[in-house]
């Protein structure tokens, strides 16, 4: 029987929802390596999806759950706020994927408005992680 990292990983590879295998392979490292924490949650799951999109954005998730875990952390709260912070700091698109990394630790809708000044490229990340969310709340606990 598989494990739920493993059937989360499959679950979207079937959907081809990764762009490419340093994608898959930056998010199955985070996975490994955090799923056995208090603060792993489907939420984070899926920001670790869209954290794993490219270097830059995977390092700083690793180390804020590097943090995290040396803190022990029972819950993303923290990293919540920083999240808000973050987001507040960006004076282009980027404000928006921080925005979807705190709907998805929030477990809440997200909306992207039509109007939006956001690139092809920024668009199709946050729609892919929309449709990685969907998969991965889709799967048995």
């Amino acid at each position: 029987m598989m494990s739920w990292k493993e059937n989360c990983a499959a679950a979207l590879d079937a959907a081809k929802l990764f762009e490419d295998s340093l994608h898959r392979m930056r998010f199955k490292e985070l996975v490994n390596c955090y799923i056995n924490y208090p603060f792993f949650t489907k939420g984070l799951c899926k920001c670790m999806y869209l954290s794993a999109w490219d270097e830059e954005h995977f390092c700083i998730m690793l180390s804020t759950l590097s943090d995290m875990s040396l803190g022990q952390d029972k819950s993303t709260d923290e990293m919540r706020t920083q999240g808000e912070l973050l987001a507040e700091e960006q004076t282009d698109e980027e404000y928006y994927v921080y925005q979807l990394s705190n709907a998805f630790l929030d477990d809440a809708p997200f909306h992207l408005d039509a109007i939006a000044g956001i690139s092809p490229g920024i668009r199709h990340i946050i729609m892919q992680a929309l449709r990685a969310a969907e998969v991965i709340d889709n799967l048995g606990d």
